[in-house]
């Protein structure tokens, strides 16, 4: 039952995707309108918004702040998925506006997964730069490295680290997992080797790659020191959140050769549109612009769940509300 027909809003749809999704049917008699450039600027989105009733977001590509919030007097629901650091919670709240995002439970994003391996390959065989080398109308431009028998660390053992280590056993690869203790003792449990220590973890590894949640406890969780401790032969790889690592840590590390590689998928400004940021700029390191989740099946997954919320809050059933206080004066 489509139950209480909505303006429903899509923003960052970069490529059109969402209206060509299957699940994009859960929508059928709802008033949506799509977005395909991203903007950030307050007075822009106030006017794109101000009919708004419910607010689609891919992700975290666009800040949903107090002070656009405070514009959108027709604003009734934010649905998403994932974390929401980029919502002001407490003023939907105040306002009345529900936010929901589902959780995910069990269901790792194994599009993020597969990247972070294709990143780790792409990165120790040089691919990237032997393409370019080809097309520069050279032949080899160097020895690349097997990943069979080095250490692969994973640092954060959750649903994707899970995944990357399984890749990582399969490529005849010694596993190695750093987290909270909590974390150590269920990758014990499931079959997997801890480091002794984070020091231990960042010396030993020849790979490194992140899988952690961006909350203020995980922020610059990985410091200059850590990265100094890695292996000039290392390669560190982020797909998770750039924050993850202290501001101006990694390239002043890749800088000092330790480590010596990096791959990276996540910015602390996105889109990432300045050609001369450094790291675009470094021949050993390979980049990517946020692309983990970003495949066809990993967006049915996803908006199936986004537009599951609509209509269940269509239908009075409001479902995945990260902010249930606001049950009891919502718009």
């Amino acid at each position: 039952m489509l139950g209480l027909a909505m303006k429903i809003t899509v923003l960052d749809d970069y490529h059109d995707t969402v209206r060509t999704l299957a699940c994009f049917a859960k929508l059928a008699g709802h008033d949506v309108t799509v977005w395909n450039d991203h903007v950030q600027d307050v007075e822009a989105l106030a006017e794109r918004l101000r009919e708004t009733e419910a607010l689609v977001l891919i992700r975290e590509r666009t800040k949903i702040r107090t002070a656009l919030l405070e514009r959108l007097p027709n604003l009734k629901l934010i649905s998403q998925r994932s974390v929401y650091p980029h919502i002001d919670v407490d003023t939907c709240t105040r306002l009345g506006v529900i936010v929901s995002s589902s959780q995910h439970p069990g269901t790792p994003s194994h599009a993020t997964a597969e990247l972070a391996w294709g990143l780790i390959l792409a990165s120790v065989r040089q691919i990237p730069q032997q393409m370019d080398s080809l097309r520069r109308g050279k032949w080899q431009i160097g020895v690349g490295t097997t990943l069979r028998g080095k250490t692969l660390g994973i640092y954060g053992y959750g649903r994707i680290g899970a995944a990357v280590a399984g890749y990582g056993r399969a490529f005849g690869m010694k596993v190695l997992v750093w987290a909270r203790e909590a974390t150590r003792e269920r990758a014990r449990a499931e079959g997997w080797e801890t480091a002794s220590s984070k020091a231990a973890f960042f010396e030993t590894c020849d790979v490194i790659t992140l899988h952690m949640r961006l909350v203020e406890a995980t922020r610059g969780i990985v410091t200059p020191d850590d990265l100094a401790r890695m292996k000039p032969t290392a390669l560190l790889v982020n797909t998770s959140r750039a924050p993850l690592i202290a501001p101006g840590a990694l390239v002043a590390a890749l800088r000092a050769g330790q480590p010596g590689f990096a791959a990276v998928d996540v910015y602390e400004e996105e889109p990432l549109l300045d050609t001369a940021h450094p790291l675009l700029n470094m021949p050993n390191v390979v980049c990517t612009p946020h692309i983990g989740y970003v495949s066809r099946e990993e967006y049915e997954v996803q908006f199936a769940d986004i537009f599951d919320q609509i209509t269940a809050y269509a239908a009075g059933r409001p479902i995945n509300v990260v902010n249930p206080d606001v049950l009891r004066n919502r718009r």
